[in-house]
């Protein structure tokens, strides 16, 4: 599996290779492009000197927020979201034994378990949670039966709604093209409200 989100070959390596980078990316997408979002945990292992749940959860705080904080910035709200990538670092240390893989293979699990998995990790809602969900099933190889529909409508095929569906510069602007669509409809919604 070789993801194309980033542009950077280094960020994209590492969300690649490493399961719980993938998450920290999923995780730091939102208020940023995608593109940010998904290269910071590449910013992270590089000023850590590792990406590995156990490390990023025992780092201090503070000195978390600092490396969130080093130009390139991590995310524009380093501080809230250094703490959101501890508590998920946390979180999967202690319930998936440091292994974010076994969230989506621990026990076979069908695709509404793994969406139920996701959504109890801390910073993962709904949203994020299907978009994560369709993911892995799209380009990570995730066999788990029913994740298209678990998935809702990123899960369906050529749907380039979300990350889910960027293999490529091409893909990556069929989606930027529908993410306006979509916040011009809500911005038209709520001005035929007034």
């Amino acid at each position: 599996m070789e993801l194309h989100i980033t542009g950077d070959p280094a960020a994209d390596q590492l969300l690649s290779n490493d399961a719980f980078a993938l998450l920290t990316g999923m995780l730091l997408d939102q208020q940023v492009t995608m593109e940010s979002a998904f290269a910071g945990p590449e910013k992270i292992r590089t000023r850590l000197g590792s990406m590995s749940p156990a490390a990023i959860a025992e780092h201090d705080p503070a000195g978390f927020v600092e490396i969130f904080k080093e130009r390139p910035s991590v995310h524009r709200f380093p501080s809230s979201m250094a703490s959101r990538v501890q508590d998920l670092a946390e979180t999967v240390q202690r319930d998936w034994n440091g292994d974010a893989t076994a969230i989506w293979n621990q026990d076979h699990p069908d695709g509404q378990e793994v969406l139920r998995r996701l959504k109890e990790l801390p910073g993962f809602g709904e949203q994020k949670a299907k978009i994560f969900l369709a993911l892995l099933g799209k380009q990570c190889g995730l066999q788990a039966q029913g994740w298209r529909e678990a998935a809702g409508p990123y899960g369906q095929e050529d749907a380039f709604l979300s990350v889910a569906d960027i293999v490529d510069p091409e893909s990556l602007k069929k989606v930027r093209a529908n993410k306006q669509a979509a916040k011009a409809a809500v911005k038209a919604a709520k001005a035929s409200e007034h």
